[in-house]
């Protein structure tokens, strides 16, 4: 399914309801599984993500695919390490390429039984589950902040509880930072040292009903709207100031792009308020799924930039450095990975014709991120339109709403 999509007006004013948070989603499904009565969670993310959760909690375990769900694949193969029986975990193509290497030696050093089905080091999994010994294990905390989160919430289940030391440059720590604050919701205590040791005793997990609040990743299209607009007032409800989601800092990182952010209540008010920078010079290593944001933004207001911080992009959905470069060239900018991990736009541009026919990699956030671009060239294409439901099923629903003019094109 392919779009064909632009602006019918370049001032915005609307009220979005987001898609709950995929990442609280995912975690207190996890959580509230091993409670021993599990209870009710309220406003789960509907999403491909989450659905596949919520599917695999409720069968039977021993055979899961899992699709491009990246989240689920770190989750449950966790879980299922001490659920006993003996479980297949499996996804799409892509998924079978994305590396879980660090995560199955981790809990096997554990005493878990994970063993390779195909490729060593990727999916698919046989795990035998089994109650887990746990103790200290070393983990490279640059990689992946799910391979953290996924031990983190196995550990109250282990026989000696979980030492995690992480070794090198810490990406994501918001996540795992979530993943703490929400696993003491549930009643476990979580010590975490100097950002480098986490500390977790054998313990039981308390149900707790909850609902689940907006997602603020969600947001950082709308974000990127009112930037791009003339003039914006969007309205969205459930985000929360006080969030424990990493991403909630959108609110102060785009302050510099013109865009305010004012809490009324359990709503968040955007508005476009002034001119963009000139030039941005940020880290990303805390929130490396606002980079397809940011960059299709700056470029589009001339901001030239440089952004650090995203080393682990390229065993996201698709490597996202890359498809960032080609995808921007397409729109006559040429975006450059100057170091390992930094992007960065000095203004150079290139003449292009015709319409860009933007390529989404099966990665939801190639296709939301782009789609804004039509206020500032007119309109673009954007290719298998459909994989925005790993995350945010109704976007281009809600972009109808804020009159875009969306069309399906062969």
């Amino acid at each position: 399914m392919n779009y064909k999509i632009s602006a019918n007006k370049r001032s915005i004013e609307t009220t979005i309801d987001l898609p709950a948070s995929k990442s609280i989603s995912n975690r207190v499904l996890i959580m509230n599984a091993m409670c021993q009565r599990p209870a009710h969670i309220g406003n789960l993310a509907k999403c491909d993500d989450t659905d596949v959760m919520v599917k695999a909690l409720s069968g039977n375990g021993t055979h899961i695919d899992i699709g491009a769900a990246g989240t689920a694949m770190r989750f449950l193969t966790a879980y299922y390490s001490q659920k006993p029986g003996v479980h297949i975990v499996t996804g799409s193509e892509r998924m079978r390429k994305r590396p879980i290497g660090l995560l199955v030696d981790a809990l096997n050093q554990a005493g878990a039984q994970v063993e390779y089905a195909g490729e060593e080091g990727f999916p698919p999994l046989r795990i035998t589950g089994k109650k887990l010994k746990g103790g200290h294990i070393a983990l490279d905390g640059g990689v992946s902040s799910q391979y953290i989160s996924a031990l983190m919430m196995a550990a109250p289940s282990m026989e000696d509880g979980l030492e995690l030391e992480l070794t090198g440059k810490v990406v994501s720590l918001p996540y795992i930072l979530m993943t703490k604050q929400l696993m003491e919701q549930f009643g476990i205590k979580v010590t975490f040292e100097n950002g480098k040791l986490i500390k977790i005793a054998p313990q039981e997990y308390t149900a707790l009903e909850m609902d689940v609040e907006s997602d603020w990743s969600g947001s950082s299209y709308w974000y990127e709207i009112a930037a791009l607009s003339d003039n914006a007032e969007i309205r969205l409800p459930r985000l929360y100031s006080n969030s424990v989601q990493g991403d909630s800092r959108i609110a102060e990182l785009f302050k510099p792009l013109g865009v305010s952010t004012t809490f009324e209540g359990c709503d968040v008010v955007l508005k476009k308020v002034q001119e963009a920078i000139k030039h941005y010079d940020l880290s990303l290593v805390d929130q490396p799924d606002l980079a397809q944001t940011f960059v299709v933004t700056c470029c589009m207001l001339g901001t030239t930039f440089k952004f650090s911080g995203l080393g682990n992009l390229k065993i996201k959905e698709t490597d996202r450095i890359a498809a960032l470069i080609a995808e921007m060239a397409k729109l006559g900018y040429k975006v450059e990975e100057e170091e390992e991990g930094t992007l960065v736009w000095k203004g150079e541009r290139s003449t292009v014709s015709g319409t860009a026919s933007i390529k989404t990699y099966e990665d939801h956030r190639m296709a939301m991120a782009f789609a804004p671009a039509c206020i500032k060239v007119n309109q673009i294409h954007i290719n298998d339109a459909q994989v925005v439901s790993k995350s945010y099923p109704k976007y281009w629903e809600d972009l109808k709403k804020a009159d875009f003019c969306i069309e399906e094109i062969q």
